[in-house]
């Protein structure tokens, strides 16, 4: 039997397309199971990808990994721009100064708990700093794979988009500034803060201005098309240029899609036929991208006390910051009390960017002048995030469902 096994993964596991196919096929099952009993499907497709990446089966290969990846960053892309598109200037006049307030409320009270809980369970300052900045980010996937499942719209949409598309940027230059301080403790003192919240802002700033320019050309070179299979081809098109301009450039393709986005439902209500010819192409995308994020769980970050401490730790005070930053601050603006008491909740999935952000510090070229004990404690750090991304990859989306569910208006 296992010999039948190891000539099958030798047979077909090595192509990516047979990848895609496991990660459709077991993700479309375990989905359906997941809805079965009253889950979101995207937990199903995490689950999918848990059974047959590298804790479970072993049937997705490390090499075409990389591959996959292409289709996790097209499948955040249409994400952001989805997002971008609930931007409108009359939603902004109406609720943009309580999305901010709210925001940073989240974002500042994570930032400080996460941080503070850290150094009571024995993390070093410098990398206690580094956690509580990557903590305040939010996944934006999960949030909008469960509004359209639910086909909602509300006011409560559109603070959850709003929170989820300043949340990016927020933690560009929270994680910035952190990172500097953290640099001059570790012994790096040509990290300056200056410097580095400098560097964010032009990371933000470079980010929209692709974005605009992207939103702005798609928006003159369709605008006068009727065949939508023209629309469609133009648009994808300066998705893809947007995202590829944005990543090959260090930036942040999230936000660069999110101002794309938004300058499209801006310019005129017609580009709306744009967000809703991308509707077909994101069920297998969706079920790809979260099979990808399960394959990348690793069950074997349980294995250390110490990780599971602080895992632990940093999971309950970034719940306590997410959940709390926003009742507090929406009880202190008079919000009503659904949107209050179930915002909160729906802000708790966390993947990509946190991921991201501390493989930067993994890969920042200050690290190799490091002593080994602070090289360690980044690997604890490593994995203290990866153990948080698991948790809340599994326990979020049923949580911002629950809180969806509860605000629920129909498109």
């Amino acid at each position: 039997m296992f010999e039948a096994l190891e000539l099958f993964k030798n047979l077909f596991t090595q192509h990516v397309i047979f990848s895609v196919a496991l990660l459709l096929l077991v993700g479309y099952a375990m989905g359906h199971l997941a809805e079965r009993i009253k889950l979101p499907a995207i937990t199903g497709y995490i689950v999918a990808g848990i059974l047959v990446g590298g804790s479970g089966l072993k049937l997705i290969q490390e090499q075409n990994m990389q591959m996959l990846y292409v289709l996790s960053e097209v499948t955040l892309s249409f994400i952001a721009v989805i997002i971008g598109g609930e931007f409108s200037f009359a939603k902004l006049k109406l609720y943009g100064k309580n999305i901010v307030i709210l925001t940073l409320a989240q974002m500042l009270l994570t930032f400080g708990l996460v941080s503070f809980g850290m150094l009571l369970v024995g993390i070093p300052i410098y990398i206690a700093f580094v956690l509580g900045a990557i903590s305040a980010a939010t996944a934006p996937a999960a949030t909008v794979v469960i509004v359209e499942k639910l086909k909602a719209k509300g006011k409560f949409v559109d603070y959850l988009y709003g929170i989820v598309a300043l949340d990016d940027a927020g933690t560009v230059i929270i994680f910035s500034i952190a990172f500097a301080i953290s640099a001059t403790l570790m012994g790096a003192a040509e990290v300056s803060i200056g410097s580095s919240v400098l560097h964010a802002f032009k990371e933000v700033g470079f980010s929209l201005i692709i974005g605009i320019l992207g939103g702005l050309a798609t928006h003159y070179a369709t605008i006068k098309k009727r065949n939508m299979n023209e629309v469609k081809i133009l648009a994808l098109g300066f998705v893809f240029l947007s995202t590829s301009m944005s990543i090959g450039l260090g930036l942040s393709p999230l936000i660069a899609n999110m101002a794309f986005g938004m300058v499209l439902v801006n310019m005129s209500k017609k580009n709306v036929r744009i967000l809703f010819s991308f509707e077909p192409l994101t069920s297998p995308l969706y079920a790809i991208f979260f099979g990808i994020a399960g394959v990348e769980l690793k069950l074997n970050i349980f294995a250390d006390s110490t990780v599971l401490l602080a895992g632990f730790t940093f999971i309950i005070m970034r719940a306590i910051g997410k959940y709390g930053g926003v009742f507090l601050a929406a009880w202190g603006i008079g919000m009503e009390k659904k949107i209050r008491n179930y915002l909160g909740l729906s802000l708790l999935p966390q993947a990509g960017v946190a991921i991201g952000l501390v493989l930067f510090v993994q890969a920042s070229p200050i690290m190799a002048d490091l002593s080994p004990a602070v090289h360690l404690e980044i690997s604890k750090m490593i994995n203290i995030v990866l153990m948080s991304v698991f948790f809340n990859e599994i326990i979020g989306p049923p949580l911002s469902k629950i809180a969806i569910v509860k605000n629920l208006k129909r498109r």
